[in-house]
């Protein structure tokens, strides 16, 4: 996974657009963590209170996209206090390259934590190859 962003090697994984949108608009982003293990990259999505039918993970070439499609609670009518949070739909893409087996993705969801667990092809990692300067 490659995070381009901070600066890290030795991943094969980098988050979309490499940022924040521009200007006064903002944007519901999900929080994830990103961590890698002898045989794979887990991925951990922060996502309480949602169900696990609504999520949809696709991988399209290189792009791998995970989101949730809040269904309308138009009969959940509440006569809030007070509301610091609230479901909404997201949609998070990252980019991954050839040492990830795309075919053995998994996820499952506990706990308010949509785990993905992305495996790597055996002897696919490559190490760094640095170049001299003349």
């Amino acid at each position: 996974m490659c995070d381009n962003r901070f600066g890290r090697r030795g991943f094969g994984m980098r988050h979309d657009h490499f940022g924040r949108p521009f200007g006064p608009q903002r944007e519901f982003r999900v929080p994830v963590n990103i961590v890698k293990n002898d045989t794979s990259y887990e991925m951990l999505i922060f996502a309480p209170d949602r169900s696990k039918e609504d999520f949809k993970i696709n991988v399209q070439g290189l792009e791998l996209t995970i989101s949730y499609e809040l269904k309308d609670n138009l009969g959940e009518k509440r006569n809030w206090i007070r509301q610091e949070f609230s479901k909404s739909s997201f949609q998070r893409t990252f980019m991954i390259d050839t040492t990830v087996d795309t075919k053995n993705i998994s996820a499952q969801y506990n706990n308010g934590i949509l785990q993905l667990t992305l495996p790597i092809v055996p002897g696919s990692e490559k190490p760094a190859q640095e170049i001299d300067v003349n």
